[in-house]
């Protein structure tokens, strides 16, 4: 049986709408207009392999690489190919870390007792 499509085969439009069902054990038919809401919707058969295998090795890629036999950055560029294909960007929501400057004025405040612990993790952390 062929996976459902992605995008239409005739123009390539990705806005495809299922239109009928049809079960083999008892030969029903059910028709109508159907839209797939999934991230993994939009997913290749490859991508959708390494997202099983992902969730198999509980998303340790040290697991991964002895599976696949990839090395970290491969599997880091699929995953991030994958992200990408669900329609996120990866690291986006990730805090951009502090300028090693600035790291260091945060450390040498909180040794001096200058800022509380929480308020440089804080400051460490992004906020």
């Amino acid at each position: 049986m062929n996976p459902l499509p992605t995008a239409c085969p005739i123009c390539q439009a990705k806005d495809l709408t299922v239109t009928g069902f049809f079960c083999r054990e008892c030969d029903s038919r059910v028709e109508g207009r159907f839209q797939v809401e999934t991230p993994f919707a939009g997913l290749t058969q490859e991508q959708l392999a390494f997202a099983a295998t992902f969730v198999r090795c509980e998303g340790k890629f040290n697991r991964m690489e002895e599976e696949l036999g990839l090395s970290y950055p491969t599997l880091r560029g699929r995953l991030h190919e994958m992200i990408r294909a669900m329609g996120y960007e990866p690291g986006r929501d990730e805090p951009v870390p502090l300028p090693e400057k600035a790291r260091r004025q945060v450390l040498e405040q909180l040794e001096a007792g200058e800022l509380s612990y929480e308020a440089a993790m804080e400051q460490l952390q992004g906020g």
